[in-house]
């Protein structure tokens, strides 16, 4: 099986993990479920869930418990969009292909169906207790890195130098400070959750959680780049939004030439570190390396 074929194989499956943990839309307040569907089942990469997955195999995993926190955290990242493409945000109408959460339910549901992805997030992670209720100190502690890596010294945290930047230019310590947490927070949550719930050492966790800082980084430089390079009919969503939204990016700061060179030498920087820790990682790897290369 190549590549394409296994990703297809893995987003399938987070799909139907997906589906399987959305609560069914019923009662006066079903709106607001049908709305977390409609950006939650939106396709994407689904790129937090597998490496989550992935990390959860290479060391060893076994069994369903991995699952809740699979939707928890493409949840989280998804209320995330949701927010971001509001008018006081970004405010863009078209994310994953089609119109944004706030432009088909209204901006008043698009906040709330964030805010409801993310609560249900929560909810929908705790569900690995009633699993495995023996294991309920990994548990606890994927809990723990799960509401850190989402909250102000995470993603969250980086969404708000992020906008409160917005508008002039940013040093390069600032911005790089932007994208680790952004950016990286999440998918460093997705790496070490799947080691702590494989029972990986701290040592190991820690080795994951910096091979994630390093992909962030060049996922979102590649984003940077996407983002002056390609049409909103290829990726999905608006181009030029950083141009129009004033904010300094990594192209704006160190141009197109040496984004395009740092991407991939990042990326192999990652991939060493992995390869480091002696485990069986090969579609790991292959998952990085198409990163560097997307188109979208």
């Amino acid at each position: 099986m190549n590549f394409k074929e296994k990703y297809q194989e893995r987003t399938k499956e987070i799909e139907g993990i997906l589906a399987k943990y959305l609560p069914k839309p019923e009662g006066y307040q079903k709106i607001i479920m049908e709305a977390m569907e409609y950006s939650l089942m939106a396709g994407g990469k689904r790129l937090r869930p597998m490496l989550m997955g992935e990390s959860f195999r290479m060391f060893g995993g076994e069994g369903e418990i991995i699952e809740p926190f699979m939707a928890a955290i493409e949840m989280i990242h998804t209320y995330s969009l949701v927010h971001d493409d509001l008018p006081a945000m970004d405010n863009d109408e078209y994310r994953r292909g089609r119109k944004t959460t706030h432009v088909v339910y209204g901006e008043d549901m698009g906040i709330l169906a964030g805010d409801a992805l993310l609560n249900y997030a929560f909810e929908t992670a705790c569900c690995a207790f009633d699993m495995e209720p023996e294991n309920s100190l990994r548990i606890g502690q994927a809990m723990k890195i799960l509401g850190r890596k989402a909250g102000v010294y995470g993603m969250v945290g980086g969404q708000v130098v992020d906008v409160k930047e917005a508008g002039h230019q940013v040093s390069g310590e600032m911005l790089d400070f932007i994208y680790r947490l952004k950016t990286g927070a999440l998918l460093e949550a997705s790496v070490m959750i799947g080691a702590v719930l494989a029972g990986a050492s701290e040592e190991e966790t820690a080795k994951m959680e910096s091979v994630a800082g390093k992909i962030g980084l060049a996922f979102q430089i590649q984003d940077d780049i996407l983002d002056v390079t390609s049409t909103t009919e290829v990726l999905g969503k608006p181009v030029h939004s950083d141009e129009k939204n004033e904010k300094t990016t990594y192209v704006t700061w160190k141009g197109l030439e040496k984004a395009r060179e740092d991407v991939p030498r990042m990326t192999e920087e990652a991939i060493q570190e992995l390869e480091g820790l002696g485990r069986e990682c090969a579609f790991f790897k292959e998952i990085l390396n198409w990163l560097v290369y997307r188109d979208k």
